[in-house]
């Protein structure tokens, strides 16, 4: 049974902040919140996510290639189906991940998404036919929401509001440096030993860890968000009132920072499913070698991984918006260059250039979420801003697909670009700064 929400302290400050010092005491509970306070379990979840991370990197290289080698796809459109597939159910599993771990706690749905994972990388690597591999996406997107969604929470939880983009930092580059890794690394299997199936079963070996870790040894953190929301100068009761419908409003429309967070998101995976289902083919029909898309293929998500542990820690010092305007922009310069590239050299620049621009935006717009998102109703905010940006998945495959499909691959890549130059515009004209001590 989890602890009432304690009553609110109207103190007139920021009572609940945590710093990576030592981390302050919520309400009466001695819960600390803080990175120090709390660096066991920020730790061991960095690693969860990590092996989340590594369930989607088993896909990044090898589904591409699959969907025109072995399942005979010659439609873009339907060959990014499986991108569609799992944008859509990762989106609404987003939406509902923040609202089922404010009602049941942030560990049984992390559990339940390891859960929903055990199957998938079976179904990936002897899935007879296109529709296995559709319904395994189908798992993947619903996993991932649960999975990544809750070790978000959990993190922004224990962190407090002072390092906020720095746990943010930590938690987005643990899951796309595994991503990388793995990608790397299927890359590999698939040049050594075929498309199938040993490249997904690195996905069996993560699912199975995933799981165990996160049943034996990961606890409970939504008492710290209640503690946090005690000590909140605004007060608990009243933020904890709004219903989710208005909390849906808020996030995607009526306030200006968190819409343009949400904006930014679902152009910002728009891009990644760019990258991970069209870039490939475009290597590919320029004859490079799987190996040499492998590296490709790994090396944005690289960059953009490790790049976030910077990225997150400068957005706590420097604020927010400035770095996201300047990584949209960033992301769409790349994503040109990628259309008037020729030689491997050339991509390759390109994939840093796009790391470096995600690595600028991604951190940083979970941290706009924490910074205006009261702590009562957090959980639900992270899953409306999930909801919008997991739905640029299922945006960009369908829209990659149908102008690959009417023109070229060429003239999908080039309209990409242009819809993210707009998006940080946009966050430029809309979105005010969040981070509580760089507010002008």
């Amino acid at each position: 049974m989890s602890a009432p929400i304690p009553a609110p302290r109207n103190t007139g400050s920021t009572g609940g902040t945590g710093d990576t010092t030592g981390g302050t005491t919520g309400a009466e509970s001695g819960i600390r919140l803080g990175l120090a306070a709390n660096l066991p379990q920020f730790v061991l979840l960095v690693a969860v996510n990590a092996l989340v991370g590594g369930m989607l990197g088993q896909e990044r290289i090898t589904l591409p290639l699959l969907a025109e080698t072995v399942f005979g796809l010659s439609a873009h459109t339907a060959a990014l189906t499986y991108i569609l597939a799992f944008g859509a159910t990762k989106a609404i599993t987003n939406f509902f991940a923040g609202t089922w771990s404010d009602a049941f706690g942030r560990k049984p749905v992390l559990i339940a998404g390891w859960l929903i994972a055990l199957p998938i990388p079976a179904m990936l690597a002897w899935g007879p036919s296109w529709g296995w591999i559709i319904t395994a996406n189908v798992l993947l997107g619903v996993s991932q929401g649960l999975t990544w969604s809750t070790t978000i929470i959990m993190k922004i939880d224990l962190a407090g509001p002072a390092r906020r983009g720095l746990a943010m930092g930590f938690n987005e580059a643990a899951g796309y440096l595994a991503v990388a890794a793995t990608a790397l690394a299927t890359g590999y299997l698939a040049e050594q030993f075929g498309l199938r199936p040993a490249p997904f079963l690195l996905g069996a070996a993560y699912a199975a860890l995933g799981l165990g870790l996160s049943v034996l040894i990961v606890r409970e953190t939504r008492e710290h968000a209640r503690a946090e929301a005690a000590t909140h100068p605004t007060g608990g009761h009243h933020h904890a009132e709004l219903s989710t419908r208005q909390i849906a409003w808020r996030t995607s429309i009526s306030d200006r920072s968190l819409s343009a967070a949400s904006q930014a998101g679902m152009v910002n995976n728009l891009n990644d499913a760019l990258a991970w289902g069209v870039f490939p083919l475009i290597f590919a029909a320029r004859g490079l070698s799987v190996a040499e898309i492998g590296v490709l293929g790994a090396l944005y998500p690289a960059v953009w991984g490790l790049g976030q542990m910077a990225t997150g820690w400068w957005s706590d010092h420097v604020g927010r918006k400035h770095l996201i305007t300047a990584g949209m922009l960033t992301q769409a310069a790349a994503i040109a260059l990628v259309a008037i590239g020729k030689t491997f050299t050339v991509w390759a620049a390109a994939q840093v250039l796009l790391g470096v621009g995600t690595a600028l935006v991604y951190p940083t717009l979970l941290a706009v979420i924490g910074d205006v998102a009261h702590p009562a109703w957090r959980a639900r905010a992270v899953g409306v801003y999930r909801l919008w940006r997991d739905g640029g998945f299922a945006v960009g495959a369908l829209l990659a697909g149908i102008i690959a499909d009417l023109w070229d691959l060429e003239a999908a890549i080039w309209t990409v670009a242009a819809l993210t130059a707009a998006s940080g515009l946009v966050v430029a004209a809309r979105m005010t700064e969040t981070h509580p001590e760089k507010k002008r």
